[in-house]
Parts: C-alpha cells; sequence; structure tokens
C-alpha cells in the first residue's frame, strides 16, 4: 500500500475513466453529461475514504472500477419511479401503495389516451369543440341516476370546488361529528376554510339531531353538508341525521343545497360479499342529496379522481367555475375511469374485472391454493434457517373504507431464530420489485389478500437463471 498522498494521486480522472475501453462502451448506453456526474460522484467518494481511512486498494482505483461504480449508480437513478411494489399488507386500497389497482381495460385505455391522439375536447359529430366531461358523464348517469355529473382530480377537489361554487362568502352547516380528518392531514374544515365558505357546526361531536340544523339555520345558509366518517366510526350514544330528513329540510328553503361527500363511492352492494354494506351513491341521490362527491380510486377501483354526481344546474355551476380548470383531468385519467365505468355498466360481473372488487369477493379457497404455493416458493427461497407457514389473517379494505371492518384472508408468516422481522422485511424490501409486508410481533407477514400471484413475492430468487437466494435448502412447515 502506498502513502495516503500517493494514493490521492492515484485516483483516476474523468477524462481517463471515460477514454478507456469501459467508458466507451458506457458512452453507448448513457448520455456524456449523466456519465461525467456520476464518475465525478464516485471519484469524490473514493477521496473522502482515503483522506479518512489513508488507504484502498490499488484495483478500487482502477478506471474501470471507476466506471463500474459509476455504472452502477446511474442503473440505481434509471429505475422507474414510483417503483413497482407487491403490496402484501393486508390493506387491499392502501393509500402509501397507490391505492387501487386499474383493471387490464382501464390500464390499456389510458396506454391508448397517452400515446395516440384521441377526442378528448373534440365532437366527432358536429366536428367542434367538445366537453371532456361528455367521456364520462353518461356512464356515471346511467350508474347512479343522477342528472349530470363532473370529474376532478381527486375527492378533495370536488369538495372544494362544490364549496366554492356554491357557498362561498356563505354559510355550510356540518355536524360536529363530520369534521373529519384523513390521510394527510385533509381536514373538513381547512378545505372549507380554503373554498371561501364559512363552516357553522351543529350538535355535538356524537349526537346530532335535525333541530341542531333547523336552529342554525340563518339568511346567509347556502348548503347543508354531510360528510362520510371515512376512516373512523362513533360508536354507542349517538345520533345522526340522514339525508332524507335533510333534503326535507332544504325544501322549505329554496336555495339551501344538501350535499354529501361520500368519500369511498361505492357503486355495488358489498354485501353480496360478505361485507357490511356502504353507502351507494345512486340511493344517495334517491333520498334526496343534490349533489354526491366521491372518489374514483377507492371502491370504485377506479384511478385517482373526484367525481361530483347530481342536479344538472349546479353540476353546470360547478363547470361554470374557473376552479374547474384548475382541478381537471387528464386525457389518461378519463380514459381509465371511461373504461372503468364501462365495466361496471356492461359487463355481468364486475368483481371479475376490476382488481379492487377481485380481492373484497376473494374466496378463501383461492385464497388457500395461492397460499399453499407461495409458502413453497418463500421456504425455498430463504432456505433452512427461516420457518415459513401459511396462517389465517385478517385483511382490511383501506383508503377510509369500511373502517373496522376484518376480511377473512391468508397470509404466509416468516420467522426465524437468528433473523429479526424487522430484517426479514427489509430482505424482502429489497427484491428488484420490493414485496411490503407487515410486522405482528415478532413475526413477518405476508397477507395474500390483494396479491396477484405467488411467483411476485419472490421475485426472481426462486426462477431457474435467478438471482442466488439469501439462505440455503428449503424448509417448510406449510401449515394453515
Amino acid at each position: 500500500m502506498a502513502a495516503r498522498s500517493d494514493k490521492l494521486a492515484d485516483l483516476p480522472s474523468v477524462d481517463s475513466v471515460l477514454a478507456g475501453s469501459r467508458g466507451r462502451s458506457l458512452l453507448e448506453r448513457w448520455s456524456r453529461t449523466a456519465l461525467v456526474e456520476a464518475t465525478r460522484k464516485v471519484i469524490e467518494a473514493l477521496r473522502r475514504v482515503l483522506l479518512a481511512q489513508g488507504e484502498l486498494a490499488d484495483e478500487e482505483l482502477s478506471a474501470d472500477a471507476v466506471g463500474l461504480a459509476a455504472a452502477a449508480l446511474l442503473e440505481s437513478g434509471e429505475r422507474a419511479a414510483p417503483a413497482e411494489m407487491v403490496n402484501a399488507t393486508g390493506v387491499i386500497l392502501h393509500t402509501n401503495l397507490g391505492r387501487a389497482l386499474l383493471a387490464d381495460e382501464a390500464a390499456e385505455a389510458a396506454l391508448r389516451a397517452a400515446t395516440a391522439p384521441c377526442a378528448l375536447e373534440y365532437d366527432i359529430d358536429s366536428a367542434g369543440r367538445g366537453d371532456r366531461d361528455s367521456i364520462v358523464e353518461q356512464h356515471l348517469v346511467a350508474l347512479t341516476g343522477a342528472e349530470a355529473a363532473t370529474v376532478v382530480n381527486n375527492n378533495a377537489a370536488a369538495v372544494l370546488l362544490t364549496l366554492a361554487s356554491l357557498a362561498e362568502g356563505r354559510e355550510v352547516l356540518v355536524s360536529r361529528g363530520e369534521l373529519v380528518e384523513i390521510g394527510g392531514s385533509f381536514r373538513i374544515p381547512d378545505v372549507m376554510a380554503a373554498s371561501g365558505a364559512l363552516m357553522r357546526e351543529v350538535g355535538t361531536t356524537n349526537r346530532t339531531h335535525l333541530a341542531d340544523y333547523e336552529q342554525a339555520l340563518g339568511v346567509n345558509s347556502a348548503m347543508l353538508l354531510k360528510v362520510h366518517p371515512s376512516n373512523y366510526r362513533v360508536e354507542g350514544f349517538t345520533s345522526a341525521v340522514s339525508i332524507a330528513e335533510l333534503a326535507g329540510l332544504a325544501s322549505a328553503r329554496p336555495g339551501l343545497h344538501v350535499v354529501e361527500d361520500l368519500g369511498s363511492g361505492a357503486l355495488l352492494d358489498l354485501s353480496r360479499w360478505g361485507l357490511p354494506g356502504e353507502p351507494l351513491v345512486a340511493d344517495r341521490l334517491r333520498a334526496g342529496a343534490d349533489l354526491v362527491t366521491f372518489s374514483g380510486d377507492k371502491l370504485l377501483g377506479g384511478p385517482q379522481c373526484g367525481i361530483v354526481v347530481g342536479r344538472r344546474d349546479l353540476v353546470e355551476q360547478l363547470r361554470r367555475s374557473p376552479l374547474k380548470r384548475a382541478l381537471r383531468c387528464d386525457k389518461m385519467t378519463l380514459a381509465a375511469l371511461d373504461a372503468t365505468l364501462r365495466i361496471y355498466r356492461f359487463k355481468p360481473q364486475p368483481e371479475k374485472l376490476v382488481p379492487t372488487l377481485n380481492f373484497l369477493s376473494r374466496d378463501v379457497q383461492v385464497l388457500d391454493e395461492l397460499g399453499a404455493r407461495a409458502t413453497e416458493l418463500v421456504a425455498g427461497w430463504l432456505g433452512e434457517d427461516y420457518s415459513v407457514e401459511l396462517r389465517p389473517s385478517r385483511a382490511r379494505v383501506g383508503s377510509g373504507a369500511q373502517p373496522g371492518v376484518d376480511i377473512e384472508s391468508r397470509a404466509v408468516a416468516v420467522t426465524s431464530p437468528s433473523d429479526s422481522a424487522d430484517s426479514i422485511a427489509r430482505r424482502f424490501r429489497e427484491l428488484p420489485r420490493p414485496v411490503i409486508g407487515r410486522i405482528e410481533g415478532d413475526v413477518f407477514l405476508l397477507d395474500l389478500v390483494a396479491v396477484k400471484d405467488a411467483e411476485s413475492l419472490v421475485g426472481e430468487g426462486s426462477r431457474p437463471g435467478g438471482a442466488s437466494r439469501p439462505g440455503g435448502n428449503p424448509r417448510s412447515t406449510g401449515g394453515k
């Protein structure tokens, strides 16, 4: 080993790295600008090591070694973002993992819209300008019984647009028990303040009566707002006012509108799959709501968007708002939503085609079969130092839908006497396609409720010619 000053002098220059055979081959894959930047970072990192430790092996300072390190740096930055993952958390609509998966037809529709000109705002019949809402409005009207519909980029935007268009500078009455905060610190009072509407709280946290609304009404009252509790439930000594009761109260006050932020926005009755019934959009409109807002990427199982359905005159007011243009959806979102709504409207079994519905309606026998294969593959990939077994599990819908409701599921449980649950979880996160599970106690669980196939849980590690597994011989204790 040479002295520290000699080693610093041995650091290759950027030009020498790029001029070598390795550098020339790398320039065929990456731009010169990107390669120069990566090479400088590698050389600087080596310089810091030398200054701290005083020495490095000669081979680590070669132009080839620096070129390889620069290539590795570029490859890590070249990975697509957001990274594709496997959701084995047991939360079907996991907000941090992108919520609903699109149906194949919806994904294909979005791709077509992205790669070819499309009739986004063009009326083919008249050869004139069209309205992008028309792409999906006919389906929403048919599926919900609404007079009209419009779409913006998420449900928070739908609520904001509705409040700003119909109640700016005027009072909106809302129950104290419905002043919710959901993920990302989204709070109804904050959205209301941003819209310019004036919030008037009525009732108490656990009990609100129709008389509370009646007593709070004044000449400046514009709206009675009902908010779905989303990700929490108030139980016990409670009472709430129904949409029908609010509609009856508003019927005697021209210009007073009843609006419901339904959140999850179910179009089908979930009780057919043994789940508690979720408020249906069509039912809320029939009960008397003037407008209903809901998400496209929750129980609907479509792309992220916010949907407003209801009275035509009110929807037209929303469309005329300057906010509508700022909050509108792009062509890919509308194409995916159109395809998703077509499945609901025209296909006999939407649950076979829409992934969210498919996961919610999965038979336990299907999960047992999936679990048997998954247990075998995971055990073979990890090796004999790990115990792998199939266990009963309880999954959740997620994203504020059906809080407190458990779904029967199955999970691959992984333990090791020498490896902590955190370490095992990290091992799965470090796969080329990261697998995200959950930890309960000292056990790492791969819940299968939202996993499409067993092979996805181990990446390339279990396949012939794939990456070497982290352990030795397989050992499975695959029980149920």
